[in-house]
């Protein structure tokens, strides 16, 4: 009998609605976590409260509305270390931190964010929508404008940080922001593309098989503690 080898186990975790910050603290601690041998790869998936994050591209001109104002909308501003420009995270977007080891899988950084563009497309073909990557820039695109947003970082051969799709997002709250740094390109949602409003339930279910088939990663669910808000 032959014995077919073993695939790398890496458990995803949904955690609800998370302030970014909350979610931030945790990501540290699983880097370190994944990095020493002391958990394994971690997929980590969310929605936030309304929140603007700046990466480390990100100009003073890309944040349309003061901060004092958004503020005052209950809106916070802040600053991330992760790759890219200015984007937005709020309810009815999924939003994925995947703390992987790199190194373990021999993924280098470029192919690392490929293969995140990839799995984003082929979980939008599973509800029937046309997406695709732009050359020259970082994301997912349809028909009808940018759908999803990914901004990582690599630290001692650990990938943190992640990606976020827009599944039944208020695109209005963009309005505020030049995403990503793009001033000439829309940005949309799942809803729009479905002309009804997307279950995030299967849109999560869906983006966790593409994830592990295309990282060959073996998928476990995980309860995850996590400090409440």
């Amino acid at each position: 009998m032959v014995k077919l080898p073993t695939r790398i186990p890496c458990r995803y975790c949904w955690l609800g609605t998370v302030q970014y910050l909350h979610a931030r603290e945790l990501q540290d601690v699983l880097v370190n976590q994944v990095h020493d041998g002391q958990s394994p790869n971690t997929l980590l998936l969310l929605e936030h409260n309304h929140v603007y994050t700046r990466g480390r591209l990100s100009r003073d001109h890309h944040l349309v509305t003061p901060e004092y104002e958004l503020a005052a909308l209950g809106v916070p501003v802040h600053e991330t270390d992760r790759g890219g420009q200015i984007t937005y995270h709020g309810p009815g977007q999924l939003v994925g931190y995947p703390i992987i080891n790199l190194r373990q899988l021999g993924i280098g950084p470029l192919q690392y964010v490929r293969t995140l563009e990839q799995v984003i497309i082929d979980t939008l073909a599973d509800f029937n929508i046309p997406a695709h990557t732009e050359p020259g820039l970082t994301g997912v695109w349809t028909p009808g404008g940018k759908i999803a947003a990914i901004g990582v970082k690599i630290s001692r051969g650990i990938a943190f940080h992640g990606f976020a799709l827009n599944v039944s997002t208020d695109l209005s709250y963009y309005r505020h922001i030049v995403p990503c740094g793009i001033a000439d390109r829309p940005v949309t949602s799942m809803a729009p593309m479905l002309n009804r409003a997307a279950d995030m339930a299967s849109v999560r279910d869906a983006l966790i098989a593409r994830f592990g088939a295309a990282i060959g990663l073996d998928m476990v669910h995980t309860e995850l503690a996590l400090v409440p808000d």
